[in-house]
Order: C-alpha cells, then sequence, then structure tokens
C-alpha cells in the first residue's frame, strides 16, 4: 500500500470510496493525465512546483501563487492546520478547474469546494509529515 493510498483512506474515512477521493487522489500524486496537468501546462509547471510540476509540489505551488501560502505552511509544518475556506480554494484554482474535478466526482461545484476545504489540509499534512514532500516513488497508490 502506497503513501497515497494511506493517507486518503485516513483522510476519508476507508478509503477513496467518496465521490472525492479519485479526484483527491489524482490532485496530490499528480501523475501522467491527472487533473493537475491541464492547470500546471505540459512542462514544468509552476515555478518551485516540485515534483513535475504536477502532483503535491505543483498542487502546493499553485496555492502558494495565489496568495495560500501560510495555509500550506501551516499544513506541511508542525503546528496546527490552517483551515482554507471553499472560496479561496476556487480562487486558487479558477472557475474552469473546480468544474471539471467536481464533474469527475459527479458532485456540484459547490459540494465539492466545502469536501475539498475539509480534507485538503490533512491530507497535505498527512503526506508531509517531517514537513519535505515525499519521494515521487513513495507516493503511488
Amino acid at each position: 500500500m502506497g503513501l497515497l493510498e494511506t493517507v486518503l483512506g485516513s483522510v476519508l474515512g476507508g478509503g477513496g470510496s467518496s465521490p472525492i477521493g479519485g479526484v483527491l487522489g489524482q490532485m496530490l500524486g499528480g501523475g501522467q493525465g491527472g487533473p493537475l496537468g491541464g492547470l500546471m501546462g505540459g512542462g514544468g509547471g509552476v515555478p518551485g512546483g516540485g515534483i513535475g510540476g504536477g502532483g503535491l509540489g505543483g498542487l502546493l505551488g499553485q496555492l502558494r501563487q495565489s496568495g495560500l501560502g501560510s495555509h500550506v505552511d501551516s499544513w506541511t509544518g508542525s503546528g496546527q492546520n490552517q483551515s482554507v475556506s471553499p472560496q479561496e480554494l476556487h480562487s486558487a484554482f479558477g472557475e474552469q478547474q473546480v468544474n471539471s474535478w467536481a464533474n469527475q466526482a459527479g458532485m456540484h461545484p459547490n459540494d465539492f469546494l466545502s469536501q475539498l476545504s475539509q480534507h485538503l489540509p490533512n491530507a497535505v499534512d498527512q503526506m508531509t509529515p517531517t514537513g519535505q514532500l515525499p519521494d515521487e516513488g513513495t507516493v503511488s497508490v
């Protein structure tokens, strides 16, 4: 069982059976054709984005560029996780990407953002227990 599968099981209470589970897994794990591919661009992605411009590094880079750096720092640090609102996530990712992810999850965009705002801080926290991004090979599902 890979790190990502373990984290999703813990955060979502038993695995990726939640409608958001598959999308959250793609967001955190990246991979070819994942939802961040279009968001991050094909070559290199977000400056300072980390793992191939996608996956967890790309996700955190996008959030930082959107003004949510203090949130990201709290999730990857050792203190309490700072909450993030659905509206902040909507602003960070944009209408098109949010609609795409919500459609993938079979959810209304507002419901998707509400669940994402609840699960993302804990998922990132568990993926970075030492404050460092995990090695690409350990993130597999």
